[in-house]
């Protein structure tokens, strides 16, 4: 896939999604926060809990990136999952102020980055390595991912359509492309765009027909992500495959 050009845009979208997250979270209250989200078995103060300690977890990363020094994202996945169990029962105004400092400190550190290190790669969780340029999209589609997630009202529709379109781009080249448990796909945005995803034949062996899925492309990664459930989604003759968890 073609690596972002433009490092300081994606931070700057960043830093534009997580205002749109703090106003929503304006309007709820302390009873809201330990209400179900949309993830189950998970509250939104585990959700908020979980964006400001990934914000800290990518800043690991960039560190790691600038010095070249090994910083991995978490201590272990027992201590990820603890800081969020730790965090989600905390009221409204901590979980901003959280929010805010942890999505300062990685602003900071994404503008501390030098540009002739934005190529080095790092570690990320389940050993899934990156690109440092590709770092502030990662977290983009946390935050605008987990906004959703909270249901206070900011549905997959809204996604700004630049993120829907490095998130098209990302899951079908990268997160999905060869997936063993998703049959060949061809998604068809209602703007005449195109991507193939999905299971590879084997060499040797007959192209097997890919499913054809076609909607709308915030609709498409709506359903990709499990965000929806792709009723708006057209597949002419086909039953809409199931998705595997990201």
């Amino acid at each position: 896939m073609t690596i972002p050009p433009d490092f300081p845009r994606h931070v700057s979208a960043v830093h534009e999604s997580t205002d749109r997250l703090l106003v929503s979270l304006g309007k709820l209250d302390d009873a809201a926060i330990g209400e179900p989200s949309l993830l189950p078995g998970w509250t939104r103060g585990h959700v908020l809990a979980h964006l400001a300690r990934n914000a800290d977890a990518l800043v690991n990363l960039l560190t790691w990136a600038r010095t070249g020094v090994r910083t991995p994202m978490y201590a272990s996945t027992a201590a990820r999952d603890g800081d969020i169990e730790r965090d989600a029962d905390r009221p409204l105004a901590t979980h901003l102020e959280d929010l805010q400092e942890s999505a300062g400190r990685f602003e900071a550190a994404a503008q501390a980055l030098p540009e002739d290190r934005r190529a080095y790669e790092v570690e990320m969780r389940n050993g899934v390595v990156e690109r440092a340029d590709r770092l502030a999209l990662r977290r983009l589609a946390e935050v605008e991912l987990h906004h959703v997630d909270l249901g206070v009202g900011y549905a997959v529709e809204q996604l700004p359509p630049a993120f829907v379109d490095s998130e098209l781009d990302f899951l079908t080249q990268i997160k999905f492309a060869g997936h063993p448990e998703l049959p060949a796909l061809e998604l068809r945005a209602d703007d005449g765009r195109r991507w193939r995803t999905g299971r590879q034949d084997a060499p040797g062996t007959a192209p097997a027909p890919a499913v054809v899925v076609s909607g709308a492309p915030a609709d498409l990664v709506g359903w990709l992500t499990g965000r929806a459930d792709g009723g708006r989604l057209d597949t002419p003759g086909a039953a809409l495959p199931v998705i595997p968890p990201l």
